[in-house]
């Protein structure tokens, strides 16, 4: 297919950027390297908007002080019953996910009253910041957030003397334990500083031990290499599998230790399988834009696609932002006439973001302007203050917790091939990510049909291809929710599935773990929306993985078997230029 000639949205944007960095912009990129990336302006508009309201509302005032007396009396009850021993229900039961005080320690007298006292306060508190009328939502969420955050900071099992499983590790080790933690927190700093990965990482080599599933790069430009797949059977459906994944981290998420590679199972199965890997920009890619992504990733990596294996459509798959982005070119390729996806897979990819969870305690006008200061004085957001957001979201898990685990009982968490990955981190262009925020997030382009790809609007409506459609039960960067959405944003047949799991482990989701389940359902053209909460009352659930649902999925959807295929086509520009992972997936 010819290629587009008119200017990159790159050059365009290049065309009108600014020569220099304003003063402003330079004083909020000091800020915000103060602040973790967080604007302190977007932060007291909320509090102060709570706060306001609070004051002004005797009602609110009046049931937070009912609240906290029943709690006290609850509280003292329960506390008085355990001092003596006596066996007594909880006052409050620690949320699902909260698993601090999960260990029968924290059952016995002191630290059973302990930790429900904190439990009851935070229980409080999050009365205290939500329901209150005339606060925005947006504010309200920001200000249970924060509140969340300074409570986790002072939680009974950050500190010595009122964690019992420190106390006991203590007394056991004579304080040894404080010792190894210190060195611990000393290796910590130490690789922080010097931007090296994390203890256990290095176990993890690219190419060594994940990424390793055989194959070539056939094409490479400014942005992407895109990856052939060796066959591992002696024939494979004719219409080949484009994998197309987020850029904001590196690829081989999808191909990690052979055992977890989505890609090796796919391989496995018959399938011709090629993978985009993302280069990681630098200072000098501050002006890719979305579309840049969308020409240079998806577009090129489709026309080489189908050089090397022409006359044939393609299964397309895109997991988290390289989703949404895969969900643009194809609204765009509908519009366009151009009929080469055979079918769409979304892996824990939104295109409604109205409901885009708590990544939106960081998306209003100010937050953003913020943001696009901070990434104006280098060119990109660094991967760090990227990393901190989401740890953020999970701070009594991700940074609390773990704290506790290594500086205070002085024990390493050994790292797996995910958790290695997850260190691994990518850098985001300026364009790209400003555009990603504004349009995405904040003004809801992509859904409500205002979003641009080769400068005019897509509708994701034009959309009539079947599509397979993952999300994860705690996905808390793609909520399920928000990704069960693509069953009203199109016209096609959507068979949605519903993995237990996060963001992460509900993709990464190989057969064989008996933890594994999902729920599964497919939604014709024609037939009436079911709600999000009716559909998981009544989706058939099934034990294991979700990959060999999707496997079939595919096989039924494609032609019969034939002799595989040639490693990239040399004739037409795509020989091979070096081995898999190539080149990019090693850059720093």
């Amino acid at each position: 297919m010819p290629k587009d000639e008119s200017p990159t949205a790159a050059e365009g944007f290049a065309a009108s950027a600014p020569a220099s960095v304003s003063f402003d912009k330079l004083y909020h990129a000091a800020i915000a390297r103060m602040t973790g990336g967080v604007s302190p302006v977007a932060v007291n508009q909320a509090v102060a908007d709570w706060a306001q309201h609070l004051l002004l509302s005797p009602d609110k005032q009046f049931q937070l002080a009912k609240q906290a007396g029943q709690q006290w009396l609850e509280l003292s009850s329960y506390c008085l019953k355990a001092s003596v021993g006596e066996s007594c229900a909880p006052c409050v039961e620690p949320l699902p996910q909260d698993r601090r005080f999960r260990d029968a320690a924290w059952q016995r007298w002191p630290f059973n009253a302990l930790h429900q006292s904190f439990l009851s306060i935070e229980r409080w508190w999050q009365s205290a910041t939500t329901d209150i009328a005339g606060v925005s939502g947006h504010h309200e969420n920001v200000a249970s957030f924060i509140a969340r955050q300074m409570l986790d900071v002072v939680a009974p099992s950050n500190f010595p003397l009122t964690n019992p499983l420190i106390l006991e590790q203590t007394l056991q080790q004579g304080g040894n334990n404080f010792a190894r933690g210190a060195l611990n927190a000393w290796e910590d700093w130490r690789r922080m500083t010097a931007g090296e990965r994390p203890v256990g990482a290095e176990a993890f080599v690219v190419g060594r031990n994940v990424a390793v599933t055989p194959g070539k790069v056939v094409y490479r430009n400014r942005l992407i290499e895109l990856i052939q797949y060796a066959p591992a059977t002696a024939e494979v459906h004719p219409e080949p599998v484009l994998i197309v994944p987020a850029w904001i981290m590196k690829y081989y998420i999808l191909d990690l230790s052979p055992e977890n590679s989505l890609v090796r199972y796919l391989v496995e199965q018959g399938f011709t399988v090629f993978a985009i890997s993302w280069k990681n920009p630098t200072e000098n890619d501050r002006d890719l834009g979305l579309e840049d992504y969308r020409r240079l990733g998806i577009m090129d990596a489709l026309d080489a696609v189908s050089a090397i294996l022409p006359d044939r459509k393609v299964h397309a798959a895109g997991y988290c932002l390289g989703g949404t982005l895969l969900s643009i070119a194809g609204a765009a390729m509908a519009r366009d006439g151009d009929a080469r996806l055979k079918s769409m897979a979304l892996f824990a990819a939104q295109a409604d973001f109205t409901e885009a969870g708590e990544l939106m305690l960081f998306i209003d006008d100010d937050q953003i302007q913020f943001l696009e200061d901070m990434m104006a004085e280098r060119g990109y957001l660094d991967s760090r203050e990227m990393a901190g957001t989401f740890q953020l979201l999970r701070s009594n898990d991700l940074i609390w917790s773990a704290m506790v685990h290594e500086y205070l009982m002085g024990e390493r968490a050994s790292l797996n091939d995910l958790m290695a990955w997850n260190s691994d981190a990518t850098r985001m262009p300026y364009r790209m990510h400003s555009e990603y925020l504004r349009r995405l997030f904040l003004d809801n382009d992509l859904a409500e049909a205002r979003f641009e790809a080769g400068g005019k609007p897509v509708s994701l409506r034009d959309i009539h291809v079947p599509i397979f459609a993952v999300s994860a039960v705690t996905d808390h960067v793609a909520p399920w929710r928000s990704v069960y959405k693509i069953q009203m944003l199109t016209d096609a047949e959507v068979t949605f599935v519903l993995s237990n799991g996060g963001h992460n482990v509900g993709i990464v989701n190989p057969p064989g773990n008996p933890n594994r389940y999902h729920q599964i359902s497919t939604h014709k053209e024609d037939q009436i929306y079911i709600d999000p909460d009716a559909w998981q009352r009544t989706a058939e659930r099934h034990d294991g993985s979700w990959w060999p649902r999707w496997r079939d999925w595919l096989a039924r959807r494609s032609g019969k078997p034939v002799a595989p295929p040639a490693m990239g086509a040399a004739g037409k520009g795509y020989a091979p230029l070096c081995d898999a992972p190539g080149i990019y997936v090693r850059e720093p």
